[in-house]
């Protein structure tokens, strides 16, 4: 509680004793609330101007509530639509090539049931390029080209896909190894092994061959890379599970060159700053900008 001076006009000892009065005796102060003096007055002014100092303004209001949609947003986005990858091996070439970043469609591919009456879910389909969960480490993510459906039996001779006895018109395929590899070409031989098959793909896989083709069972789908002479596929570790299928690529939103590919770019360096600030000095130079928004079939 803040003091006042009093003054008396003829400041005696009488005074002097009224004042020592005052200080003791609490009870015959005055009470703040009967005076009117402008210093409480000041303080409540004060503390009205801290207390809207501290009320958040409407732009930094409107800012956040923008930043909370927009986040929402992307994450319904990225979860039930689509989803951005990237191609890390040669396994697709020349269709996909390593350094193309996809935009893969998360919808067309969707569950059996009631939502297909509303939504156009598609049925996987023999040629559909496809993004899954790779199932010997499902959080690792592969894309290969479905060649076998349910139901379907397919067999390999020569490194050329038959599928039902019937030879498959493939003009997407590049053959790069020019030896000869019975396992790799003459899939589902029993009579040689590859060092890159699983154990878990070698015990299983005998049991689907039926008069020398893989029957492919319900609800899995055996898959192929482009590059066929060099691709880890469903003939080293097995079947992909209906359930591991993401979506479908849609589109290649960008495409970037790798060190060695253009002689024109001398080869990037190791460090990661460095190797960064150099993509960025020679982006014009690195980008394929022929693949840029090319749509995948």
């Amino acid at each position: 509680m803040d003091s006042f001076p009093i003054t008396h006009p003829e400041g005696g000892a009488e005074s002097r004793s009224d004042l020592q009065q005052s200080t003791v005796s609490p009870e015959v102060m005055p009470c703040p609330t009967d005076t009117a003096s402008p210093a409480p007055t000041e303080s409540t002014s004060a503390d009205a101007t801290h207390a809207e100092s501290k009320k958040p303004s409407p732009g930094l209001l409107t800012t956040l509530q923008s930043l909370a949609v927009t986040v929402t947003i992307a994450i319904f986005v990225i979860t039930f639509l689509v989803q951005a990858f990237q191609i890390p091996s040669e396994s697709m070439e020349n269709t996909l090539l390593i350094g193309d970043f996809l935009l893969v469609d998360k919808v067309q591919y969707g569950p059996p049931g009631m939502w297909n009456l509303l939504l156009p879910y598609k049925r996987i389909k023999r040629g559909d390029i496809v993004v899954f969960r790779w199932p010997v480490h499902p959080e690792q993510h592969f894309v290969k080209r479905v060649l076998g459906a349910p139901g379907d039996r397919v067999r390999l001779v020569n490194g050329h896909v038959q599928v039902n006895g019937v030879a498959i018109p493939e003009d997407y395929v590049v053959h790069k190894q020019h030896n000869r590899d019975i396992f790799r070409d003459e899939f589902p031989s029993t009579r040689f092994i590859s060092p890159q098959v699983t154990a878990q793909w070698w015990s299983e896989f005998p049991q689907l061959i039926r008069n020398g083709e893989l029957l492919v069972p319900e609800g899995n789908y055996f898959v192929l890379g482009d590059n066929r002479d060099e691709s880890l596929d469903s003939r080293y570790w097995g079947l992909v599970p209906r359930e591991n299928i993401i979506g479908r690529p849609l589109l290649i939103y960008w495409s970037f060159k790798q060190p060695g590919e253009d002689a024109s770019l001398r080869v990037t360096p190791d460090d990661k700053i460095a190797r960064f600030a150099y993509d960025i000095w020679h982006l014009p130079q690195m980008a394929r900008w022929d693949r840029t928004l090319r749509v995948i079939k």
